[in-house]
């Protein structure tokens, strides 16, 4: 299948745009916000250098859906989320990072409805139209009175620049994430952050989802359950499901109504497009990895063997180094313990040149390999050969960087 594309690391403050595959629709470059939203982010003090608080608001309120992470710990804001999303309706979310809010008690709980409360009040909105979000350290008391006096300043700066918005989440990221493109009238736009802690087993990390097109919170909810398992359910960057993953999608109706088939088709795109960008930056990733597995006797089985494979370490390892050690594909395939695995049947291919043929590597040229593995991003394409079921997965590979990044999280 595909062979390796071009892809760069950006610096930090600018924003990877990376191709997904074909579609009529253009993603904005810039992006832009729906008719009707506006987001701002600003510095309230709770981590020692940049921004760490974020805005973003609908002119009026918002058919809303939302999943949240699986996870048996929860941060006190997917608690409260869980009850505030039932009615269907927001007008706002308000996200901090640096600290989680997760292992904090009742007494979490409390700091996270008073800011839900301090942004409705800044807004002149119903409490139960706000959702919060926080992400950062767990088992820190989140320094709510920070937050409360920084919100109107923050609600006065509104604009229409999802970028700003989205600096204000970052944690470990390296830069900004949003993407936003039309489906007809209207604009669909992601904003999300993550770059470690992520196999997401519901959404991912912390994404924000924004349309003008009317829609109801039934079909929302249908539709983003159906794009998120597809997309950011298939990201691993360490197998490690965070506490307070939370993936909101928000539909103003400003631009008129859109056929839900169309909107699906431009959401997937979009959540496509981010769950690349949070793969590239994965903490110490040097590269993007695809893995594409076809032939599996149903679905659970393709997608339990396509995170097999993007979890491995030594698969990961093998990325990092572009050392053609192929016999760990067949490693990651077997291991498959509860999937219908036939060994005879396994091919695959590595940047579209094939390396396993009948269960077993073939002959290629080591040399030609090691030029497509050193490539970005890296194309593993397996095919079972047992069934007509296939899905995509995402993930990056496993440096150092990781290592250095996580021994120190905390204190830095």
């Amino acid at each position: 299948m595909g062979g390796c594309g071009a892809i760069f690391r950006s610096r930090p403050d600018t924003i990877i745009r990376t191709a997904t595959h074909p579609s009529a629709m253009p993603f904005h470059d810039p992006p832009r916000l729906p008719q009707g939203f506006r987001c701002a982010a600003t510095r309230c003090g709770i981590k020692s250098d940049g921004r760490d608080l974020a805005l973003f608001a609908s002119d009026v309120p918002a058919a809303a859906a939302a999943v949240f992470t699986r996870n048996h710990v929860v941060g006190a804001p997917v608690a409260v989320g869980r009850g505030l999303i039932r009615g269907g309706r927001l007008q706002a979310v308000v996200i901090n990072s640096g600290v989680a809010n997760v292992g904090t008690g009742e007494e979490g709980i409390v700091r996270a409805r008073r800011m839900g409360a301090a942004a409705a009040a800044a807004l002149g909105v119903p409490c139960e139209f706000v959702l919060m979000s926080s992400t950062g350290v767990i088992g820190i008391p989140l320094p709510i009175e920070k937050i409360e006096a920084a919100l109107p300043e923050l609600v006065a700066a509104l604009q229409d620049d999802p970028v700003d918005g989205a600096r204000g989440i970052m944690t470990t990221d390296t830069h900004p994430k949003a993407v936003s493109r039309s489906v007809g009238d209207a604009t669909v736009t992601v904003v999300a952050k993550g770059s470690g802690m992520i196999e997401p087993n519901m959404a991912t990390m912390l994404a924000f989802a924004f349309t003008d097109a009317a829609l109801e919170a039934p079909a929302l909810d249908r539709v983003l359950r159906e794009v998120v398992d597809e997309t950011f359910n298939m990201l691993s960057i360490d197998t490690d499901t965070s506490t307070s993953d939370t993936c909101v999608l928000m539909a103003n109706g400003r631009a008129g109504a859109v056929p839900e088939p169309a909107f699906r088709s431009e959401l997937l795109e979009a959540f496509t497009r981010m769950t690349e960008i949070l793969a590239r930056d994965g903490e110490g990733a040097t590269k993007l990895l695809r893995v594409t597995v076809t032939g599996a006797d149903g679905e659970r089985d393709a997608r339990r063997v396509a995170k097999s494979l993007v979890n491995s370490p030594l698969i990961k390892t093998m990325v990092l180094g572009a050392d053609p050690n192929v016999g760990r594909i067949l490693m990651a395939v077997g291991k498959c313990f509860a999937c219908r695995i036939e060994p005879a049947r396994i091919r695959a291919s590595v940047c579209g040149l094939p390396v396993i043929e009948a269960g077993c590597r073939r002959a290629f040229d080591e040399a030609e390999a090691r030029r497509r593995l050193g490539g970005d991003p890296v194309n593993i394409d397996v095919d079972l050969g047992v069934g007509t079921a296939r899905t995509r997965a995402w993930g990056c590979d496993l440096s150092h960087g990781y290592v250095d990044e996580n021994a120190a999280y905390y204190s830095s």
